[in-house]
Parts: structure tokens; sequence; C-alpha cells
């Protein structure tokens, strides 16, 4: 009879496609699986807590998998000794229920995007570079108080995404800046998200804040009382996106 284990790891994106496998370029998952089936001796398949999307970060991530061997004592060792360097795997959790699942059981998710606004070399594989001050930051800061107050976020989920619902609950929804490093962080937290959606809604409050939409057509678009214009349909670049928090009943952070 198998047994179910969790992974908690993390990765800089930038040389993946992504979490999921994809016929067009190397992902998270291919690397894990090939690294678990030739450490277990078996053929090991992972599942993850979401799908991350090309160039996207994780500095907390879970997956899941089977084995129908003991697991060796030094795992995470020897998993990180064999896995490239920009994937780590910080944990591993043995004590879960037989039908746990990394997907569907996640209760609780965070993701933080990172902008900075003067050019800086050692931020460019993890925040978006945007050289536009100053910004409207109270025009942005209403945009995002008002965002908890939604459940429905079609408006900025990507074409083609396939969800079976654009229902959303958040929890939290925040920017904080550092004046003296000229950096801004957009936290946001839910129980799902849809595809694309952190990063449209990003890109549309820097429009906000360029003052290209105001809070009202904002509040227009999400009470469904007005068509969606394209200003809150562009997509900020993937790397300085990051997922930050996964939270389930049974795993203590």
């Amino acid at each position: 009879m198998p047994q179910r284990f969790f992974l908690e790891i993390a990765y800089h994106g930038k040389n993946y496609v992504g979490w999921q496998i994809q016929p067009n370029g190397v992902s998270v998952q291919q690397q894990l699986n090939q690294a678990l089936s030739l450490l277990l001796g078996e053929n090991t398949t992972t599942l993850g807590c979401g799908r991350t999307d090309t160039g996207v970060h994780a500095s907390r991530f879970y997956l899941h998998f089977d084995a129908e061997k003991p697991l060796p004592d030094d795992l995470v060792n020897r998993l990180n000794r064999f896995l490239p360097p920009d994937i780590a795997v910080k944990r591993l959790i043995t004590q879960v229920p037989p039908n746990a699942h990394a997907r569907f059981d996640a209760t609780y998710r965070a993701y933080n995007y990172h902008i900075h606004f003067n050019k800086d070399p050692f931020l460019t594989d993890f925040s978006f570079f945007f050289p536009w001050k100053p910004l409207n930051m109270e025009v942005m800061q209403q945009a995002v108080d008002l965002l908890p107050q939604y459940t429905d976020f079609r408006m900025f989920c990507k074409t083609g995404a396939g969800s079976k619902t654009t229902i959303c609950q958040l929890y939290k929804a925040a920017i904080y800046t550092d004046e003296t490093r000229q950096t801004m962080r957009f936290h946001i937290a839910a129980n799902r998200f849809l595809r694309g959606m952190v990063r449209r809604i990003v890109g549309c409050l820097l429009f906000m804040g360029k003052e290209k939409i105001t809070l009202q057509e904002f509040k227009e678009v999400m009470d469904n009382k007005k068509p969606q214009f394209p200003s809150m349909n562009i997509s900020v670049p993937p790397q300085g996106l990051f997922l930050a928090e996964v939270k389930y009943p049974y795993i203590p952070n």
C-alpha cells in the first residue's frame, strides 16, 4: 500500500515554463519527478498546490507524492544535492491523511508582487522595474481596500483559462512601500486564484496609479455595471510574482 508524503519547496522560476509539465520547455514538476524517481527507485509523480506561469517564483510551494518503498532518512539532503541550484527542498512532511491532496486541500494561498522604481541590476530577476513616479498611491490604496468586498474576479482571469468558476474569497489585499529603497510590494491572499489574476490586478493598479483608470471606472467594472476595458486586462511581467504562502489544516506552518 503506497504512503502519501508532502514536500515543501522553493524555486527561482526564471529557467522554467512554470510548475506544471509543459511540452515546450523544462518545468519544476519535471525536475522533481525525475529526482524522486531516481532516488526512490520507482516511478514517482508529484502533484503541486497550484500552477505557476513561466518565470514566476515560489518562496513556499507544496507538492505531494506516493511511495511504495520506505523513504531514505536523508531524502531532503539527497534531493537538494541532486536538484539544480534554483530549486530547494525545505522539508518533508510525513504525517498527512492518506488521501491528502496538495491542490484541493489548500485553504489559503498568498502571493507577493514586487516592483522597484529605480533601476537595480540586483533586483532584475525578482522585481518589475517600473520607472514611473510619482504614482497616485491614494487611489491605488482605495482600490486595494475595495478588492476584498468582491468575490467574482472574471475580469482578471487569463483568456482561455478554462476555470469552472471565477469566484474567489479574498482574505487580504495590501500595498507596502519602502521609500528608502524605492520599492513596492503588493500582497494578496485568498482561498484560490484564477490564472493570471494577480498579475492583471497589479497591472490595473499601476494604471490607476498613472491616473489612466479612475476609481469610479474600477468600481463600475467590478460591480458589472460597465464592460471591461483594455487597460484592466494588461498583465505585468512574471519575475515580480512570488507564491509566498500556502496553508493546510493538517500541516503546521
